[in-house]
């Protein structure tokens, strides 16, 4: 008997840059997607990119449109509207790199003019196999620390720390606890940018969970950590290491002890990842994805933090 054939979307990536690379080789790889066609201003790039991974570099996002079912928007935020906008008139379901937009006001946007398409926002460490290993637990957090710090690169800088790095971790936030902000307390420097570059943030949920949240990309190590306390038990998440430790508190006999919780992690490429739940959205299939309302929740509470903390100050020393 002939193997079942997989259903193959086609799909397009604008915007071949630092991260639009990589979603310009993954889709080239995978079963279920064929690579269509990209687009970039720099034609060289995409031309090169396109004859390494066996597709074509086209001049104009109509060109890309006329050829594509889905695609990528891994262009700078200020251009998400204009682009993405574009491809949905077109009928395109779009995968647009987070954050969704640089407002409210264009994200709203962008869902009203979504129609049926699929709109999805690129988040990609929800993807990541240990917080999706995260999200199988029962319970309600009391008390959330995260840690996003990363060395200093010359990328994203055209939006601050916030929504450039913490933006993940708020995602993930709503996603294990999804009751509304109650109150913002942040506070933020200007290091080597004219924006911000490290935040501390803490958010009281109508839960009654409270997050403790710090992102910098001027640090001297890469730390992405994650610990979450419920009533009766702890786990410790390591982004980069894909991995999750648990314990819990247990009574035997009267008396009260530790005991760890195995939680499998089956590691893997999130991007990757991320990208096979788009596609099968597209297919009209199941499974998990940041949509665009998730992505604009996300977006606004990083709003919330950037006025809360008001005008940043300049570190001392710093240009």
């Amino acid at each position: 008997m002939a193997a079942e054939s997989v259903r193959r979307t086609r799909v397009g990536v604008v915007g071949t840059g630092a991260l639009g690379r990589h979603h310009v080789r993954i889709l080239a790889e995978l079963e279920e997607a064929e690579l269509a066609a990209i687009v970039d201003l720099r034609t060289e790039i995409a031309e090169g990119l396109a004859a390494t991974h066996g597709t074509v570099a086209v001049a104009t996002i109509d060109d890309l449109a006329q050829r594509v079912d889905a695609a990528v928007v891994a262009v700078p935020t200020v251009d998400h509207l204009a682009v993405a906008g574009e491809l949905l008139d077109r009928g395109v379901h779009v995968l647009v790199e987070k954050p969704i937009a640089p407002t409210l006001e264009q994200a709203d946007e962008l869902l009203a003019r979504a129609g049926d398409r699929v709109v999805a926002v690129g988040h990609v460490e929800y993807y990541n196999p240990a917080v999706q290993a995260l999200l199988t637990v029962q319970g309600s957090p009391g008390y959330v620390e995260i840690q996003r710090l990363a060395t200093f690169t010359p990328r994203s800088l055209d939006v601050d720390v916030v929504l450039d790095l913490m933006i993940h971790d708020l995602q993930i936030l709503h996603a294990i606890d999804p009751s509304p902000v109650k109150e913002v307390r942040a506070t933020g420097v200007r290091v080597l940018t004219e924006r911000l570059d490290i935040a501390n943030v803490r958010l009281e949920l109508e839960s009654g969970c409270v997050a403790n949240l710090t992102a910098s990309r001027v640090s001297s190590e890469r730390i992405r950590k994650l610990r979450v306390f419920m009533n009766q038990s702890y786990y410790s998440l390591d982004y980069q290491e894909q991995e999750i430790k648990g314990y819990e508190l247990v009574a035997d006999a009267g008396e009260r002890g530790i005991r760890p919780v195995v939680l499998e992690v089956e590691k893997g490429e999130p991007l990757k990842i991320e990208l096979r739940h788009f596609l099968a959205r597209c297919a009209a299939e199941a499974g998990p994805l940041v949509t665009g309302v998730e992505g604009r929740r996300a977006l606004a509470t990083a709003l919330e933090i950037l006025a809360a903390i008001g005008s940043p100050r300049q570190a001392k020393g710093s240009a």
